[in-house]
């Protein structure tokens, strides 16, 4: 089975992929629906860049950003879920009020473990993603004894608590990017199906990252979606990844299609 596309769609200034494109309210709306017809299971709206070394968003900031494109999208297309990418509690409570479907939370219940408590609140899913430190230390030379084992502890600590809140419906990220090296980060993809151990969906978000540009040389993020398809592409084989979080959709569905073909 082919993973659910989640597409991004930010409307933030500073977005280490898109900052200043289409911020516009009415511009943001008809990208999303771009995505949708091309062929989006998932919008991820993004109202705080999270990228290294950024400053939090306050929350009514965020909201004034976020509310308006959950609205319009929720009445173009009441049937598509609808995920809001945040770390604060007063955010998910305002969003869930408004229908949407799942809090991804890249903090994972570190910055507001009450995002735990508003999630059941609603009966919505939620991504917990690993991340070692904040933005604005999450880089300054990370380290593990054990990426693997560490990332996995984190995970399944944070799934217990949030099961313990009553929250029913939990999908779980490696975090790739979020306090971590490449090595780190290659070391995680190379035994993502470790991950399955914790019985939940696991999504992956590896879109336009550093870790990309280290490899590759490309400086521009968009540059890179050619290879972050070639990446997921390649870990598809170990069905493991139940969603991937991704830029350019188009090019997503085409590598769906392809894969598809060929099962």
């Amino acid at each position: 089975m082919f993973p659910k596309i989640m597409a991004v769609v930010n409307i933030t200034p500073d977005s280490f992929s898109d900052g200043n494109e289409k911020l516009n309210l009415n511009e943001r709306i008809s990208f999303a629906e771009q995505m949708v017809n091309y062929g989006a299971d998932i919008i991820d709206i993004g109202g705080e860049t999270t990228k290294p070394y950024s400053n939090p968003t306050p929350s009514n900031i965020e909201i004034d950003r976020v509310i308006p494109l959950l609205k319009q999208i929720k009445n173009k297309f009441p049937t598509i879920p609808i995920s809001i990418d945040t770390r604060k509690v007063e955010v998910a409570n305002e969003c869930l009020k408004h229908n949407a479907n799942i809090i991804n939370d890249v903090s994972g219940l570190q910055y507001d473990p009450e995002i735990a408590d508003v999630v059941a609140k609603y009966n919505a899913e939620l991504i917990i993603t690993h991340s070692k430190g904040n933005p604005q230390n999450m880089q300054n030379n990370p380290f593990y004894e054990n990426v693997i084992e560490e990332v996995f502890n984190f995970l399944k600590e944070k799934i217990a608590f949030a099961k313990s809140k009553g929250v029913e419906k939990i999908i779980g990220d490696v975090g790739i990017g979020f306090g971590k090296t490449l090595e780190h980060n290659l070391t995680l993809l190379k035994n993502i199906s470790h991950f399955l151990l914790l019985n939940v969906p696991m999504l992956l978000g590896i879109s336009r990252k550093k870790f990309i540009r280290e490899i590759t040389g490309e400086e521009t993020p968009r540059n890179r979606d050619f290879a972050t398809m070639l990446y997921y592409s390649l870990l598809l084989k170990e069905q493991s990844i139940s969603i991937i979080r991704v830029h350019n959709v188009q090019l997503a569905v085409q590598m769906k299609k392809i894969y598809l073909s060929l099962c």
